[in-house]
């Protein structure tokens, strides 16, 4: 009588054209074709993306405290479940242990995978779920944010904006100060902007 759950993986992250001020984080199911999008505020985007970037913020974010907080007292973040649907709202789950002991916990979806990348757990939801909300969606052919490019790789947010890009004519040793002091001043868009420019080199 168990419900099939389905893991997914974070495709990426773009900019909602559907609301202001919020992005669109997509999750996809590991075995299939299926994607589910999922409406979010900009704090828990930030704090999805620096962990996709690799970037690390001088300070603990909210998500990086409760990490470190969960080690302290010996809690271990197992699974995430997206277990419910309704009204176009998906309700999420932190699967937790501590001494063996099991405690399942009710959060928002956006702080639960950006609870799941920080304790590198998988994140589930069930068959039911996904034959309700699940699309398929071809990156290549659609204009999902602007000048948004979602790699192939499965962990990887795309929110670029476009135009011209100011920083190619930075040289590496440039580009490294200057990833350096935004990620000092907490300017994470833009050290993730500068990082991906990197990348490009």
């Amino acid at each position: 009588m168990s419900k099939q759950k389905v893991k997914l993986n974070i495709l990426g992250l773009s900019y909602s054209q559907t609301q202001s001020g919020a992005y669109a984080l997509v999750l996809a199911e590991e075995d299939g074709e299926r994607r589910i999008p999922i409406i979010i505020g900009g704090v828990e985007a930030q704090s999805i993306a620096i962990k996709l970037e690799g970037l690390e913020p001088p300070r603990p974010l909210t998500h990086d405290l409760f990490l470190n907080f969960a080690h302290a007292f010996k809690v271990q973040l197992l699974e995430v479940i997206i277990y419910k649907l309704e009204e176009g709202i998906f309700y999420s789950e932190l699967v937790c242990s501590k001494n063996d002991e099991v405690v399942r916990i009710d959060s928002r979806t956006s702080d639960a995978v950006a609870l799941a990348l920080r304790f590198s757990c998988p994140i589930y939801t069930y068959e039911e779920i996904l034959a309700k909300a699940g699309i398929v969606l071809d990156f290549g052919d659609t204009k999902e944010a602007p000048g948004s490019a979602p790699s192939s790789s499965p962990k990887t947010r795309t929110s670029k904006v476009p135009g011209s890009n100011p920083l190619a004519s930075k040289s590496l040793a440039e580009l490294q100060a200057m990833l350096d002091q935004a990620v000092e001043a907490e300017n994470y868009e833009k050290a993730s902007e500068i990082r991906d420019e990197i990348k490009k080199r």
